[in-house]
């Protein structure tokens, strides 16, 4: 830095000394940070869902509120949790509690049994859930997809 002009350099303080331990401090605390606060989708790869395809998928449909992914009768994912078909009525139920009208958007892997997609709508049913959308992509396209 040129400081002769102005004489800058007299008025300017020292380095402090010792602050060389506070940089990995610093980088210490950060990376704990993002270690413990951090999302643990960020890193993970996706699931993929490969989705059943029909002619017109898009046509009848409405804005969703809730939104479960489903690759099988054991993994059921609904944010950012891990449950079976048995366990997830008891969450449904939570969150249609008091708020009548609520959409559900159900991205099922094109292999799952039909069985299951009917116990998935019958949960959803008398746990209060006026509709029940299953996603399926337009016949043209079959790249596998996840949830938004």
């Amino acid at each position: 830095m040129i400081t002769r002009p102005l004489d800058l350099a007299s008025r300017l303080r020292p380095a402090p000394a010792g602050e060389d331990a506070l940089f990995f401090v610093n980088v210490g605390v950060l990376a704990l940070f993002f270690v413990f606060f951090g999302s643990r989708f960020v890193l993970a790869p996706g699931i993929e869902v490969r989705l059943p395809s029909a002619p017109g998928a898009v046509a009848g449909a409405r804005a969703a509120d809730t939104v479960i992914t489903v690759r099988n009768a054991d993994m059921v994912f609904a944010n950012g949790g891990v449950m079976s078909l048995a366990g997830l009525e008891p969450w449904l139920k939570k969150q249609a509690a008091g708020r009548p009208g609520q959409t559900l958007l159900v991205f099922a892997d094109a292999t799952l049994p039909f069985s299951s997609l009917t116990e998935i709508a019958r949960q959803a049913g008398d746990a209060g859930f006026a509709h029940v959308q299953m996603a399926a992509q337009p016949a043209e396209s079959r790249a596998p997809v996840g949830p938004p």
